[in-house]
């Protein structure tokens, strides 16, 4: 079943098993382990000061890491080799540091990584995912088949935590290469070491593995060409998860999308050769009574955006196949939901078209019904995510749902006030707003919390219709975000910009250059603390 399926046929195979023990057993070629950093000795308090001799300067530790028995070993077997290698780099087990030595054949592996975790009092899980994922790079780097990791304890938590990094630091997009480019030696086994495998060691295993392939498979979707990841193609992905995972799945075509009204769907889309499609995926938990929690995630699916008759900048579009990542991330969400089967309902609905400059497409000036009624006046058609979204949102509110939560590379603007590697996100409730703050902490992911300040609303009054479809440059992130509200109604609501983060130009924590599936685990852990999950 489940999310493994989906990614094999997507991503290279590689093989997670558990190992009991303090160390490993067999021969690996990268062996990773974990470090913390020495605790200061507190000062002895003083007495009463008198004249003495000058104290004798302490002596360095032996290791420039907190005791740990496993490294201690190595070390001692390796002469010194690694505590020596560390203090040549000035290693001193800052959290997202490493070394990494070459044992030259001695011991049972080619080469260790020994990564800093910092306080051991402030470990995350998310320190440890990046720490396996740091192995994981070593590993491809080298072209190694075996990586070993040493779990600093066998809970389910951080087991979870380790198996979800070594698939996320594993991922490579292979897919169109050929010749002397075409894929090399991948990791074959990652074996993570704990001191007893049981049944909670076990199920961290499964669900870090599933929710890892989740997330690659989220990164498979946004790096797809767009002349192969259409808006149909990426339907047909989402069907597949759901058949592969046990999930409903309602898919619309055009002429279902017109009989429902969703004609700002099907504005933005009138440029286009390809055809619009509209997804829903529902998962319904064993034994669901009615009046159940139930959540909807919606996404922005624009396989290609050029902007419209205000076309982009050539440069502008380069990446502009990356705008269908909020759709990318409700069909990586629902894969891993599939896998971990928490216990609450889950819907994940998505809007999926091109944007593009025809002698049909839709022009600034024009006035269009939205699904729910309202009038909207477009102001500028490369402002055609909201439009969507807005179709979307109206059919996520009639599930009556308790939350709905959207996600859309929306605005340039929130790229500009947060940067590349957080996202902003609106909430209209306060302790909503806590909750999902607190869900991203937990995930690793960085997003900020933006105000929804109504004296913007103003700017998307129009004379001719109910609403603008945008306001001035001067808040563009908020008013996208106020024009969303629109069409929530008295629904509890999340939105989330994630335009900056869902695309890296460098190695990034658990990440490597390219899709980062940035969103997927954050809301994993909002459904996850929705169902009573720890």
């Amino acid at each position: 079943m489940t999310v493994r399926t989906v990614a094999e046929k997507l991503a290279p195979h590689m093989k997670l098993v558990l190992e009991g023990g303090s160390a490993a057993k067999s021969e690996v070629d990268v062996l990773l382990v974990g470090v913390h950093a020495p605790r200061a000795k507190p000062e002895k308090a003083k007495g009463k000061k008198v004249a003495a001799k000058a104290a004798p300067k302490a002596s360095p530790p032996a290791t420039p890491w907190a005791a740990n028995a496993a490294l201690d070993a190595l070390d001692q077997e390796l002469g010194g080799a690694l505590a020596a290698q560390a203090r040549r780099e000035e290693f001193t087990a800052k959290a997202n540091t490493a070394v990494v030595v070459n044992t030259l054949g001695r011991g049972n592996a080619r080469t260790i990584v020994i990564y800093g975790l910092g306080d051991a009092r402030k470990l995350k899980p998310a320190a440890l995912r990046s720490m396996a994922a740091r192995g994981s790079r070593t590993a491809n780097a080298e072209r190694a088949k075996t990586l070993a990791i040493l779990a600093p304890d066998a809970d389910k938590a951080t087991v979870r935590a380790l198996a979800e990094g070594a698939v996320l630091g594993s991922y490579r997009f292979t897919k169109y290469l050929t010749g002397d480019r075409a894929p090399k030696a991948a990791i074959e086994t990652v074996t993570i070491v704990v001191e007893k495998v049981d049944a909670a060691a076990r199920e961290g295993l499964r669900i870090g593995e599933a929710v890892g392939n989740a997330v690659n498979f989220t990164r498979d979707l946004v790096t797809e060409p767009p002349n192969e990841l259409t808006p149909v193609e990426l339907a047909n992905r989402a069907a597949q998860v759901a058949k592969d995972g046990g999930l409903k799945i309602q898919v619309f075509d055009k002429a279902e999308i017109r009989r429902r009204k969703m004609h700002l769907l099907l504005a933005v889309n009138q440029g286009a050769a390809t055809e619009p499609r509209f997804v829903h995926m529902t998962y319904t938990p064993k034994g669901a009574k009615k009046g159940g929690k139930k959540i909807a995630f919606v996404g922005k699916g624009l396989t290609f955006d050029s902007g419209g008759l205000c076309i982009k900048p050539a440069d502008g579009m380069l990446d502009m196949k990356i705008d269908m990542a909020g759709a990318a991330n409700v069909v990586g969400l629902m894969a891993a939901v599939a896998a971990l089967k928490p216990n609450v309902e889950v819907h994940g609905i998505f809007a999926a078209t091109e944007n593009m400059p025809d002698g049909n497409s839709y022009r600034p000036g024009d006035v269009w019904p939205s699904m729910d009624g309202k009038s909207v006046e477009i102001i500028n058609t490369d402002a055609e995510g909201r439009l969507v979204l807005a179709d979307a949102l109206t059919y996520a509110k009639q599930l009556e749902p308790d939350l709905i939560v959207d996600n859309a590379t929306l605005t340039g603007a929130c790229m500009v006030a947060l940067g590349n590697t957080c996202s902003g996100f609106y909430a209209n409730d306060d302790a909503l707003a806590d909750d999902f703050d607190a869900a991203c902490k937990e995930a690793g992911e960085q997003m900020w919390r933006m105000p929804l300040l109504e004296d913007l609303r103003d700017q998307l009054k129009s004379e001719i219709a109910d609403l603008k479809h945008m306001g001035s440059r001067y808040g563009g992130s908020i008013t996208a975000a106020l024009f969303l509200r629109e069409f929530i109604g008295d629904r509890k609501w999340i939105h989330c910009d994630i335009a900056g983060p869902v695309l890296s130009d460098k190695p990034v924590n658990f990440y490597l250059k390219g899709a980062t599936g940035h969103g997927v685990l954050s809301f994993l852990r909002l459904v996850e603390r929705w169902g009573g999950a720890k």
